[in-house]
């Protein structure tokens, strides 16, 4: 498989990449789109349905196809792979049925390849990702191989699409299903932030709404650990604080812990939404805001993934937490260098809500404050 990565801060410029990319014969079938919601992706995705290109489409918070991250653009990851070795799905879940849809979903993919794995985005702040995946499993079992991330808003934190050939929604996920046995797909999610204090238990939560935790409004005690300041609703840096530099981690019994920031805050009775699950009755740790070696571990992951599982790649897709690049500031650079150096392939990435991905020796999870790499080689 040929991959291609273009990028561009308008329609124009994605239109003369676009003439660019196939000037030499190269014939993409399929389009991995991380598009800001500055631009006018309805007409980015017009050029490339007129090509025949299926769309797999996200608004972001940033996005990159090398190390250096942008803004207000578009980054476009251009495959040629075989049209049998694939399949578009795009699914709305107005009713909150996240499980149900993603079911769905597996359920059509898994009839059309024995071996399907999947590459899932999300919108809406406060869909359970978490149920999604686990609606996948109901059907692909426990070992199927799915990532992903939930689309951002360039920090608005108000609404986000995805997107695909024709169809756009703010409650909805788009998937490509790929047939494993034709396409070799390998991903890791690794993340970093270090825990403080002692485990504290979930005192009153409802799926990703969280309450209480040790009996107190879970924002009240982020607040008091954190040391935030102008707790209420007309502080607009509120959720980007919380998110970036002081997520709760729900500690897991297998594998590392999984990264749960407040993303939506209910003023009512001062609780907030995760990106997913948080049982009653579980354990958490609050984070340290990073460090340097943040990064270092991220591309040490990567590297085993290549070391271990996947020696060769056609094309590399990156979620990365729009909370890293909020904290690492420039120094996000390095990393995204790092991780393009391992396979030194064509890569597209976005700074996204929420990232979907295998924990570190555990399962498939929904993180926070994460880097979700996944590689991708045609056989």
């Amino acid at each position: 498989m040929k991959a291609k990565s273009i990028r561009g801060k308008s329609t124009e410029e994605i239109k003369t990449a676009l003439a660019e990319s196939v000037a030499d014969g190269f014939r993409p079938t399929l389009a991995i789109c991380f598009i800001s919601k500055s631009l006018d992706r309805k007409a980015i995705s017009d050029l490339l349905d007129e090509e025949g290109i299926t769309i797999f489409g996200c608004t972001t918070n940033g996005e990159f196809i090398d190390e250096v991250p942008e803004k207000n653009s578009a980054a476009i990851l251009l495959l040629d792979m075989k049209k049998d070795h694939f399949q578009i799905y795009f699914e709305e879940y107005p009713d909150k049925d996240y499980r149900d849809v993603a079911k769905g979903i597996a359920q059509k993919a898994k009839a059309k390849f024995s071996v399907p794995a999947f590459l899932v985005g999300i919108s809406n702040a406060a869909a359970d990702g978490e149920e999604i995946l686990r609606g996948i499993e109901d059907v692909a079992g426990p070992e199927v191989n799915a990532f992903g991330g939930a689309a951002g808003d360039d920090y608005a934190f108000s609404e986000t699409f995805v997107f695909t050939n024709g169809k756009d929604s703010g409650h909805a996920m788009v998937c490509i299903a790929v047939d494993e046995s034709e396409v070799e797909i390998k991903g890791i999610a690794t993340c970093g932030w270090k825990p403080v204090g002692t485990e504290k238990v979930v005192t009153k939560s409802e799926g990703n709404h969280v309450y209480t935790v040790e009996d107190m409004p879970v924002l009240d005690l982020t607040a008091k650990y954190g040391g935030i300041e102008n707790v209420t609703p007309e502080n607009s840096n509120l959720l980007v604080e919380i998110a970036a530099n002081f997520p709760l981690q729900l500690q897991r019994e297998k594998g590392d812990p999984v990264m749960r920031p407040g993303l939506v805050v209910d003023w009512n009775d001062r609780s907030y939404y995760t990106s997913g699950s948080v049982p009653q009755g579980s354990k958490v740790k609050f984070s340290l805001p990073p460090d340097f070696d943040v990064m270092e571990k991220v591309v040490k992951g990567v590297q085993n993934l290549k070391a271990t599982e996947m020696p060769q790649a056609d094309a590399l897709v990156v979620f990365s937490c729009a909370g890293r690049i909020l904290s690492l500031g420039p120094l996000m650079s390095k990393e995204l260098e790092g991780v393009k150096n391992v396979w030194n392939v064509p890569m597209a990435g976005m700074f996204s809500n929420a990232e979907l991905g295998r924990a570190t020796g555990g399962n498939l999870e929904m993180h926070n404050l994460t880097t979700c790499c996944i590689a991708l080689k045609e056989k």
